[in-house]
């Protein structure tokens, strides 16, 4: 049974190369659709992340809203920690080569 590997990603093709080195060509590929099919079902039963849904459905009041505009690098979203810390906070990314954010940038929400 020979696997197409024109499907498969860099990181599943080194692990078919992998498997062929170390228990053989013919038996690597049985074991590797095996576990191919193990993991689609797997990945079929996962549930979404909770909290990401909720983040999503605070937003989609946005979806449409041209001047709702992330950017290219996007925003981390944390929960405030502290002394009488509450709510979130949300960082803008910055690429990696330009300073650091001052703190005069971050915004905290409140819920």
């Amino acid at each position: 049974m020979a696997i197409d590997e024109t499907g498969l990603t860099k990181g599943l093709v080194r692990k078919l190369n992998a498997l062929r080195k170390s228990v053989g060509d013919d038996l690597a590929e049985e074991v590797f659709a095996r576990w191919l099919e193990r993991e689609a079902a797997l990945q079929a039963r996962s549930k979404p992340n909770p909290v990401a849904m909720k983040i999503v459905e605070a937003l989609a009041g946005f979806e449409n809203d041209s001047k709702f505009n992330l950017g290219n690098y996007r925003y981390t979203l944390r929960r405030a920690k502290g002394k009488g810390a509450s709510g979130f906070i949300a960082y803008k990314n910055e690429r990696a080569d330009k300073a650091p954010t001052p703190s005069s940038e971050v915004e905290e929400l409140s819920r």
